[in-house]
């Protein structure tokens, strides 16, 4: 039974790619520590997740109370494990709490994936391993496109970026924030293994990943969190671009398909932009009108004119580069069903 490592095993995507493997036949081996319920409070605890996968994978699914920022202990359990391919979702996720623990952040992100990175070279330097980067590596130069605004959203006013932003766009000369910084680090190291050692690598600039089950809390997990609300009649607050910002949002099994296609056919330090694409996005007033189609519930927010830092306008994904190199995969899931599920999931969580 092949082995795959999985860090961030509790999250949405680290769980996703878990149930992803383990319904394939491999051996998951999940590293979690929980260190969302520290960085957000009890609202972001993953606990219930990874009982779940216990409970649903039983044997098949090992965890493993590992904190990625503790370099010997992360060499170690490379040694022990031995893994055919690994995970790296684990990661500080939000751009606003950065700012406010930037050494946990960095250390985190950063050094944390570096560790991986050089424990996978020593013990396993054959096996894929495909990391979950983000879109903010690009800071806030997709606001330097020109726009159009329209009634309930913002769009590219440019045809060079009527699919969406491409791998090639620029990271230079924009504003991050220290999430996207710290992001920034981490990316480029993956692709530096890759090219460097040629080990079989990517680096996964992830727009707005989600699904039923995501922990989503204000500042992070922005389909989930604006679900949540609606269900529990709490206000939401829009932050800025008069609730017209728009994001590209792929559902977590999605994203599992593709890092299997990686993983049977990968290459060294590749970057891809993976997120819905435009048939899937939508912008805050848009996500309002459909968490409401399923729901019954009437959306109540608030308006902050103040933008969050670095955040985007408008941003969604150029899916191009990753059809061309794996064209058995594309989007499964749309944006209407995702919706459909986030709703339901936190139903039952309630009950």
């Amino acid at each position: 039974m092949k082995k795959i490592l999985v860090t961030g095993s509790s999250g949405l995507i680290g769980s996703e790619v878990c149930v992803y493997f383990a319904e394939r036949g491999w051996e998951i081996h999940g590293v979690d520590n929980n260190q969302r319920a520290v960085f957000f409070g009890p609202q972001g605890d993953t606990r219930w997740n990874q009982d779940r996968l216990s409970a649903s994978l039983e044997k098949q699914f090992v965890h493993h109370e590992v904190d990625i920022r503790d370099r010997l202990e992360v060499l170690n359990l490379m040694q022990e494990v031995q893994p055919a391919a690994i995970v790296h979702t684990a990661a500080q996720p939000s751009h606003d709490r950065a700012a406010a623990i930037p050494f946990a952040d960095f250390d985190t992100n950063a050094v944390g994936t570096v560790n991986l990175l050089e424990a996978a070279r020593r013990s396993c330097p054959e096996a894929p391993f495909a990391h979950m980067s983000t879109n903010k590596v690009y800071g806030d130069r997709p606001n330097t496109i020109p726009l159009t605004e329209h009634e309930t959203r913002w769009d590219y006013d440019d045809p060079a970026y009527g699919d969406g932003i491409p791998e090639d766009f620029p990271i230079d000369q924009s504003k991050h924030s220290l999430f996207g910084a710290s992001k920034v680090a981490a990316d480029v190291m993956v692709q530096e293994y890759g090219r460097y050692f040629n080990m079989p690598t990517c680096a996964l600039r992830g727009g707005c990943l989600t699904g039923p089950n995501h922990s989503g809390v204000e500042l992070h997990g922005f389909l989930s969190f604006l679900a949540k609300c609606n269900l529990e009649e709490r206000e939401f607050k829009i932050f800025g671009y008069k609730g017209k910002q728009v994001r590209d949002n792929i559902h977590s099994h999605d994203v599992a398909r593709f890092i299997h296609a990686f993983i049977e056919k990968p290459l060294p330090g590749e970057v891809y932009n993976i997120g819905g694409g435009k048939d899937n996005t939508c912008s805050i007033l848009e996500a309002f009108q459909l968490v409401e189609k399923y729901s019954g519930k009437q959306m109540t927010y608030s308006y902050v004119e103040t933008n969050r830092i670095g955040d985007h306008i408008c941003y969604y994904s150029d899916l191009t580069k990753m059809r061309k190199h794996y064209p058995a995969w594309d989007i499964s899931i749309s944006l209407e069903e995702t919706m459909q599920q986030i709703v339901e999931s936190w139903l039952q969580r309630r009950t």
